[in-house]
């Protein structure tokens, strides 16, 4: 039984993280663990604030409640799922501590918007960034608005993050990979085979023999966004890498957080350090 782990912040509760990680915990028969990071330094207010007003108290224990009701709301999820769940409260900071919950994960989901401050920031925020810089398992980032999976894309550029993508996807949520699915690669010439054609297919063969190839032509990001846009959050995008400086040809840091930005579909990230 595998392991998935998705992490809340329990002030500004993720809808969508919640229906995304039940609904596939259910899919692939998992065990889900919900990681409330209730970092200590995290309020729903400015303490200056509070202090000047006199009624910090009183604020901190109007946090506590909402995120107690988030925990409860959380737990009414997963029991009307019926699935195999565990609650966990980190209290300490909350990058290092999801951090180290991900060593222990099979994969980890979580919004491109969480910031686990009280400041908004646009998707992806500077903590999803240095998350995923660091992570130890593979990351599922939800859709911002939630809707069940209907198909894969898995995006293959040769070169060996990419094909390790696709293993740990395959590997870790083998329900999903049922879904119809396209391997997308992009060309800068008239080439229309996909790279290291024989080997790929091979490989692909045993993995998702139904899946389907789609060779687009130009420059890889505009190529990829053009046809991405195209689809919603029914969609799960398999990507092969995200970490500080170029791992893969195609798929650097940037070009994952463009994705994050510009694309309604789910991504599953993977990279092998």
């Amino acid at each position: 039984m595998k392991k998935i782990i998705v992490a809340l912040d329990g002030l500004k509760l993720s809808e969508s993280s919640v229906q995304t990680a039940v609904a596939l915990t259910a899919r692939e028969k998992a065990h889900l663990v919900g990681i409330f990071l209730d970092d200590f330094t995290h309020n729903s207010f400015s303490i200056a604030t509070a202090m000047e007003t006199n009624d910090l108290d009183a604020r901190m224990q109007k946090d506590k409640q909402i995120r107690d009701s988030a925990v409860k709301e959380f737990e009414n999820a997963c029991q009307s799922g019926g699935i195999n769940f565990t609650v966990r409260r980190d209290k300490s900071f909350a990058l290092p501590d999801l951090l180290r919950e991900s060593i222990y994960a099979d994969l980890l989901i979580i919004s491109a918007d969480e910031s686990f401050t009280r400041f908004p920031e646009p998707a992806p925020t500077r903590f999803i960034r240095d998350l995923l810089s660091e992570v130890q398992c593979p990351v599922l980032i939800a859709p911002l608005k939630w809707q069940p999976l209907e198909k894969t894309v898995m995006l293959y550029d040769g070169a060996p993050s990419s094909v390790y993508a696709i293993k740990m996807f395959t590997s870790i949520l083998p329900e999903t990979n049922k879904l119809p699915a396209t391997v997308i690669t992009v060309r800068g010439d008239e080439n229309h085979h996909v790279p290291e054609n024989q080997l790929m297919k091979e490989f692909m063969k045993r993995h998702n023999p139904g899946a389907e190839y789609a060779v687009l032509q130009g420059d890889a990001e505009n190529a990829i966004l053009d046809e991405l846009i195209k689809n919603d959050s029914r969609t799960l995008v398999v990507l092969g890498a995200y970490q500080r400086g170029t791992v893969s040809r195609w798929f650097r840091a940037s070009m994952a957080d463009l994705l994050m930005k510009s694309v309604p579909c789910a991504l599953f990230i993977a990279h092998n350090k």
